[in-house]
């Protein structure tokens, strides 16, 4: 698609007659036209920009995101509507069948499962196995947690037996931003597509903006985490940050073909609204990638 994830770090504005973004440098500047982005990383506190390229950035359905002054995403601009036809999408999300959700959410947390076992087999971790067998045992919506049992082993064995996703440590940082850079794409997707991050199929935190969007990304984590387990973890510095942004760009498997990752979750968002709006979860599309 030619869709590019841009990061700025210093003065950016819009050039409304060739409607290209202008990135002030040390030396020079740089011209980004908005229609080839699709991620706008705001990498500083520092950085100043123009209302008109944030208002051009929202009709362009760009996803916008600002980091705070550790470098660490803080928020995202999300725009009030994204659709044409955003009103019936949302009635629609409410109207969702709740055996449907729940079918939804088993196969969901079931791919998740299942690629944490891939990635502790490529490890060569012998965890794999009682990964594996916790698929096996998943009831319908994940009536027995094995969600949860299976994170505590997976994590565990990764990272080693002390690490907790509470510390506060280079590993956890790593995770949070891939995570946090992933759910936004994923945002940007929802909205595009008329619904609200806020209404989720199985998360319903009441102070959680993206709900829907936490739901989403579960199959999807273990792009991020693969990568993580590949830090020396000493240190979490912008080179390690931008590598992470870069997962977007990376090429993964949808429906038979090859995609870059940020045009793969726009199909995979779409195959789940699908499957919910039809009640019928054969509709849903995964995400393959290399672990």
């Amino acid at each position: 698609m030619g869709w590019r994830i841009v990061v700025v770090d210093s003065r950016a504005k819009l050039d409304f007659k060739m409607n290209y973004m202008v990135i002030r440098k040390d030396v020079g500047c740089e011209r980004v036209y908005v229609s080839e982005m699709q991620v706008l990383i705001i990498a500083s506190t520092a950085v100043s920009l123009t209302a008109a390229l944030l208002n051009q950035l929202t009709k362009a359905k760009v996803k916008v995101v600002f980091c705070d002054e550790k470098f660490n995403p803080a928020s995202e601009l999300v725009a009030l509507y994204g659709s044409h036809n955003t009103s019936k999408c949302c009635r629609d999300q409410i109207a969702w069948d709740e055996r449907t959700k729940q079918a939804v959410w088993t196969v969901l947390v079931r791919e998740r499962i299942n690629n944490q076992a891939k990635l502790l087999k490529r490890l060569k971790k012998e965890e794999y196995s009682l990964i594996e067998s916790y698929v096996s045992d998943m009831m319908f919506n994940d009536e027995s947690h094995r969600e949860g049992h299976a994170a505590k082993v997976y994590f565990n064995s990764l990272f080693g037996k002390l690490f907790t996703r509470d510390d506060a440590s280079n590993i956890n940082a790593a995770l949070d931003y891939g995570y946090t850079i992933l759910l936004s794409a994923i945002n940007r997707e929802i909205v595009a597509m008329g619904y609200l991050t806020q209404f989720g199929i199985n998360h319903c935190n009441q102070y959680n903006p993206f709900n829907l969007s936490c739901d989403v990304i579960e199959p999807l984590r273990g792009i991020v985490d693969k990568y993580v387990v590949g830090l020396k973890h000493s240190n979490f510095t912008r080179k390690e940050r931008l590598e992470l942004i870069d997962l977007l760009n990376k090429q993964v498997k949808i429906d038979g073909n090859r995609q870059y990752l940020s045009a793969a979750i726009k199909i995979y968002c779409k195959s789940i609204f699908d499957a919910l709006n039809e009640n019928d979860v054969n509709l849903i599309r995964l995400v393959e990638y290399e672990l």
